[in-house]
């Protein structure tokens, strides 16, 4: 295995930035051309410097010629720190000039049509200040020939200074991140999937050629050996940060009558951790059907490692722990959490309908601001030992759940907006942290729309990064995502489903 020096327990914006590039042309003259680097640096440092763009935005020389341009993209290409480029016209920039550029870029381009000023000085607007202050038709040229070339981007629109625009630069920058986290990610599958389930297959390699996600195997004992090896020291450190961080069940408690079952789950934590560290590993997968030597299905260890940052799928589902990595980077620094979801089971009353998601264990308590309780109880699959797990119940509030399917010819992203409620009654007998939302537009909709779909029941719930974070990332990607929002018709749906299929499989070519 090989070693990379970011771990998902890492800040995932350090040391990264987006790069502002500037259009215009030698037509000006220099005294022009020096006024437009000067209102260019004045609107990467009011981007630079606004709290919701969680990287650097860094000012490049204003570019003025073809090869000049297609350098510069090819320097953002080489440059591993640069997540993208932000590009504006601030003169009329002849669009011609940026094909080359344009053609080779592989970053994740936003447009961004803004001016120099807010508002118009109008008693002092002469020729020298519309020569000067000309994006309005300047990036419409840029925009015709970005369009006509094909080039994916987002097109933001506003003065620099509007936080509205601000929000939609810092997420797209997440977006970006994302996207960067799926090209450089390597995927751990402990043993294969789940038998006899269709959803949780898919196609490794296409993954791989489509998103740059490294997906493989590696043999459950394997892992075996390196918790078998952790050291007692390493043992109770973990098991003194979970007695300071949680709520602990007095049978799980120092001089409890099951302290042990704790201390093998705090072995699971440290041996899963150096494995995936040593081989650079941002997301995993166990299966309860495939355990080797373990002796317990892990739970608590995944719960603790998904809340450092590692994407994860429950039955070898990669898809999902690659989603769920993603929306950990993205939402990274923002109130909430992601986690591995699963639409368990309903509350069909008329007019009080729910979802209850859960899973048998590896729910992350990143969705939760309360302390969770640590306990252990029975598992009736996996023919282990009674596993620990943390519960709790996921903090009211909005979120979105995003599944992945393998359609064979491409990868679709089905997104359902929700507003995660509090349960109607406690749940003492429900031994697994939970959730429950009301989908939108309603459940009737919401259930027709992903079953139509071909969503998965393995889902990344996220309450932090939010739904035009996944839109961007989509964009980004090139990949097919469908959303059943509050505007949502099953039959409008359904004719979305119809135009994309044709779409994709044209935009594939021969």
């Amino acid at each position: 295995m090989s070693s990379k020096s970011h771990t998902p327990a890492s800040p995932p914006f350090e040391g990264k930035s987006i790069w502002f590039l500037t259009g215009s042309q030698g037509l000006y003259g220099q005294e022009t051309l020096d006024q437009v680097a000067a209102q260019s640096q004045q609107v990467t440092a009011a981007l630079d410097g606004a709290g919701q763009i969680p990287v650097d935005i860094v000012w490049k020389p204003v570019l003025t010629e073809r090869d000049a341009i297609r350098r510069a993209a090819l320097e953002a290409n080489a440059d591993e720190d640069c997540l993208g480029v932000i590009v504006w016209m601030h003169t009329f920039s002849p669009a011609k000039m940026w094909i080359a550029g344009l053609e080779a870029l592989a970053k994740p381009l936003l447009h961004f049509h803004t001016q120099a000023n807010m508002a118009l000085p109008w008693a002092d607007i002469d020729m020298d200040f519309m020569n000067l202050n000309q994006a309005a038709h300047g990036d419409r040229e840029f925009g015709y020939i970005a369009t006509r070339t094909g080039v994916r981007r987002k097109t933001v629109v506003g003065h620099s200074t509007d936080p509205r625009v601000q929000s939609e630069v810092g997420t797209w920058a997440r977006a970006a991140a994302g996207w960067n986290a799926l090209q450089n990610m390597r995927v751990c599958r402990f043993g294969d999937n789940m038998r006899n389930v269709a959803v949780t297959e898919g196609d490794k390699t296409e993954a791989e050629i489509r998103l740059g996600t490294s997906i493989n195997t590696w043999a459950v004992n394997d892992l075996v050996e390196r918790v078998d090896a952790v050291s007692q020291d390493q043992v109770d450190a973990l098991l003194a940060e979970y007695d300071a961080h949680y709520e602990v069940a007095v049978e799980l408690q120092a001089g409890g009558a099951r302290r042990e079952s704790l201390a093998y789950a705090a072995r699971q934590e440290a041996g899963i951790r150096s494995f995936l560290e040593e081989g650079g590993f941002e997301a995993f997968t166990t299966n309860f059907e495939d355990l080797g030597g373990l002796r317990q299905l892990p739970g608590l260890a995944v719960q603790r490692l998904m809340a450092a940052g590692y994407g994860f799928g429950a039955e070898g589902d990669w898809k999902t722990a690659v989603l769920v990595r993603a929306a950990k980077v993205m939402g990274h620094g923002l109130p909430g959490g992601a986690s591995l979801m699963e639409d368990y089971t309903y509350e069909m009353t008329p007019g009080r309908e729910k979802i209850l998601g859960a899973h048998m264990l590896e729910i992350c308590p990143s969705l939760t601001r309360s302390t969770p309780r640590i306990e252990i109880h029975p598992l009736g699959i996996g023919d282990r030992e009674d596993p620990v797990r943390m519960v709790f119940d996921t903090d009211p509030g909005e979120g979105v759940v995003v599944a992945m399917s393998d359609l064979r010819e491409r990868f679709r992203l089905t997104a359902n907006l929700v507003d995660v409620v509090a349960p109607d009654e406690p749940l003492p007998n429900l031994p697994v942290a939970r959730a429950v939302w009301e989908p939108r537009p309603d459940f009737a909709t919401s259930a027709t729309c992903w079953l139509t779909a071909g969503a998965a029941h393995h889902t990344v719930l996220s309450t932090a990064a939010g739904i035009e974070a996944f839109e961007d990332l989509a964009e980004i990607a090139g990949m097919e995502l469908v959303v059943i929002d509050d505007e949502t018709t099953a039959r409008g749906f359904a004719r979305e489903l119809r135009h994309n299929a044709a779409y994709h499989r044209l935009a594939q070519g021969l």
